[in-house]
């Protein structure tokens, strides 16, 4: 199954990680340790050999859940699958910062990685059909992905308010010695706020009034904890292009409008079109990861404030994209971006965005 090697799925918490590994084992006998339980967490915390020995019998498969929460899991990974060679491994984990700090280096080449995210636009489609997706696509923008708002219709802002409370702040509080959940609330609400733009770490050190280190420190934890994602500017040719700056957008849209407590029909917001442009990265990006596809992701501006919205970079090409919500809105294209990269600028809009995402 796994040529001997640990299989490992990453991903937000509530994506259903457990329930695909479950499924896939469903016919196999099979040992379930998880580790949101203490008495597990305990047992496989600097376990030795005899004792794994013990714990793990006559099973051939063994899944580990939520393996971020056991202290040292990686060493005990590196012996389950040195030791117990007829053992096939499975293990979830819903935080990067963890799981990869902990597995990189004892499973150098004794893993495959898999990475899940909230329902891809491609996997609805797929299950509701064209016409039913196509119908749900605002209700996807301001609600999002994730299996338990699809699955509830009408109860999508209590299903966000209790996935965003209960799950959203419980690894990065648990595991980065965090003290000052508040100040994690107020920079999460500041980076929702100003999505679709880019984001300084001096302006955002202001506004909280913590120090440029912690932001930093807090939005790595925020990536790694798969709530948000950073998206770096393209620059290769000409001065004037600005080199350094990031946008950040998140992996849900229903995650972002639940933080912001706004779920406003799109044609009565201000911020559609960030939603629009939030929702379509990362759509893509699913898409990408998915599809194993070695595809760079940018966004492009000068100094002198011309903008494109995303752009990719496959094999040395260079593609601009630029998004628009309303089929009809006006787009002004940059010559100097088409002639610097020999590209073409499309416009995805929402007539045409299956040929980005779906």
């Amino acid at each position: 199954m796994g040529s001997g090697k640990a299989i490992i799925l990453i991903g937000p918490r509530q994506v259903g990680k457990t329930t695909l590994i479950k499924f896939l084992l469903e016919d196999l006998d099979y040992l379930f340790l998880d580790g949101d339980d203490p008495t597990t967490r305990n047992l496989l915390t600097n376990p030795n050999t005899e004792q794994l020995k013990s714990i793990i019998g006559n099973y051939k498969v063994l899944f580990i859940d939520e393996a971020q929460r056991i202290e040292n899991i990686g060493i005990t990974l590196k012996i389950i699958t040195d030791q117990f060679k007829s053992v096939q491994l499975f293990v979830s984990g819903s935080s990067a910062f963890e799981l990869n700090n902990l597995t990189n280096e004892p499973l150098t080449g004794r893993k495959w990685e898999y990475k899940l995210f909230p329902i891809s636009w491609q996997e609805l489609e797929d299950n509701v059909g064209y016409v039913k997706s196509t119908q749900q696509l605002e209700l996807r923008l301001l609600y999002g992905m994730y299996p338990d708002v699809i699955n509830n219709p009408g109860d999508e802002i209590e299903v966000l308010n209790q996935l965003v409370n209960s799950y959203l702040y419980k690894d990065i509080l648990a595991f980065s010695g965090i003290r000052k959940p508040d100040v994690l609330e107020k920079l999460l609400k500041a980076l929702a706020l100003q999505l679709g733009n880019e984001v300084s770490y001096n302006e955002l050190s202001r506004l909280i009034g913590i120090n440029k280190g912690t932001v930093e420190s807090y939005i790595d934890l925020l990536c790694k904890s798969y709530v948000i994602f950073k998206l770096p500017s393209f620059s290769r040719n000409l001065r004037n292009e600005i080199k350094t700056n990031q946008k950040i957008y998140f992996y849900d849209t229903g995650v972002r409008n639940a933080i912001i407590g706004n779920f406003t029909p799109l044609n009565s917001r201000a911020d559609t079109g960030a939603i629009w442009e939030n929702f379509l990265i990362s759509e893509r990006l699913k898409k990408l990861s998915y599809g194993k596809l070695r595809i760079s992701q940018y966004f492009w501006r000068t100094k002198q404030q011309q903008e494109i919205d995303y752009v990719e970079e496959a094999s040395g090409k260079i593609s601009g994209y630029e998004f628009k919500w309303n089929p009809k809105a006006k787009v002004k294209f940059h010559k100097s971006f088409i002639e610097a990269y020999d590209s073409q600028i499309k416009v995805i809009n929402t007539d045409n965005f299956r040929e980005l995402i779906g």
